[in-house]
């Protein structure tokens, strides 16, 4: 086989696993993203996440995280959903309906490698989805995808941006499809009129310590800011408000996914329920759901923060 041959094997087996969209793009050194990154962290626009220091290197060298890559596989796989929350429900973002997406998509690529390396030979490689430092939205539209919102979003003509983006880092060459181009936002300003919290800018920059989805998932402080009081909209749990308003979205079609379905009582609990759930009670509900990432803590902080700006019983300690 040559290098058509594995490519056209290599989408073929993208399509069979599940996956909505694959692009490849030539692994090389990312410099403009580079100095973007350097440049967004300099002004801390990371807040506490401390973790998008690390390891910035690799995050912008393919080399470093798979010797002798050769060729980036971006893939896409729609989360967007049939059945969504009822109306006046602590708002969960609607990546988290169902079982967490990392289990789900790092599983798919696991099965994604072995095939190929069964039917290719001896190929290195490694899989990641948003849980390693590769900058993927960069790859996806190095891979011909789409092009990357106003609100930092990969979005796509054909659907729009709901999807998880997962990255395969193999050392063969492929036959590599053409960047997207094009930037479809146009004179558009929706997402940035629309942020509850002024987060999207101008330049197509995101402050990421102004995010909802950074309150109420990333920041593990007990205590939420006082100036974001009334803000919030109702969010418990990310954010979807720059996806909801973004016109493409109106080409946004249900997944066929059966672990996205959504668990039933994120479609279904009601403000009062969530407010009387036990410990005991999230962990067996949301063992399998990204919920769990900001704890059974993080939920009562972002409840109470919603109902009265402050929290009711004055703990100040760290969510672990």
């Amino acid at each position: 086989m040559n290098k058509t041959d594995h490519t056209a094997f290599i989408k073929k087996t993208a399509n069979q696993l599940g996956f909505d969209y694959c692009g490849i793009a030539k692994a090389v050194f990312l410099d403009e993203d580079a100095r973007r990154l350097e440049a967004w962290l300099s002004k801390g626009m990371n807040g506490k996440m401390q973790y998008m220091e690390n390891h910035f290197d690799l995050r912008t060298n393919p080399s470093l995280l798979v010797p002798g890559a050769k060729s980036v596989i971006t893939l896409l796989k729609n989360y967007y959903p049939k059945d969504f929350q009822q109306e006046g429900s602590p708002k969960i973002s609607k990546y988290a309906y169902g079982k967490d997406y990392h289990e789900v998509i790092r599983a798919k690529l696991r099965e994604f490698l072995a095939v190929v390396q069964d039917e290719l030979g001896e190929i290195n490689g490694r899989g990641f989805v948003d849980s390693a430092p590769v900058l993927e939205r960069s790859w996806a539209n190095r891979s011909g995808l789409g092009w990357i919102g106003k609100n930092g979003n990969l979005i796509t003509k054909q659907q729009g941006s709901f999807f998880f983006i997962a990255t395969l880092i193999v050392d063969i060459e492929l036959d590599y499809d053409d960047a997207f181009a094009k930037d479809y936002c146009g004179s558009c300003r929706k997402c940035i009129e629309a942020c509850p919290t002024d987060a999207i800018m101008e330049d197509k920059t995101i402050n990421g310590s102004s995010c909802i989805s950074y309150f109420t998932i990333e920041l593990k402080d007990m205590l939420l800011p006082g100036d974001m009081k009334g803000k919030f909209q109702n969010w418990m749990f990310g954010c979807d408000v720059c996806q909801d308003v973004c016109p493409w979205n109106r080409f946004s079609k249900p997944h066929n996914e059966s672990a996205f379905s959504p668990i039933p009582e994120v479609l279904n609990l009601s403000s009062k329920e969530w407010e009387e759930m036990t410990e005991e009670s999230f962990r067996t509900i949301f063992k399998e759901s990204p919920i769990k990432r900001t704890k059974f803590g993080g939920i009562k902080r972002n409840l109470s923060f919603l109902n009265h700006g402050i929290l009711n019983h004055g703990d100040t300690d760290d969510i672990k």
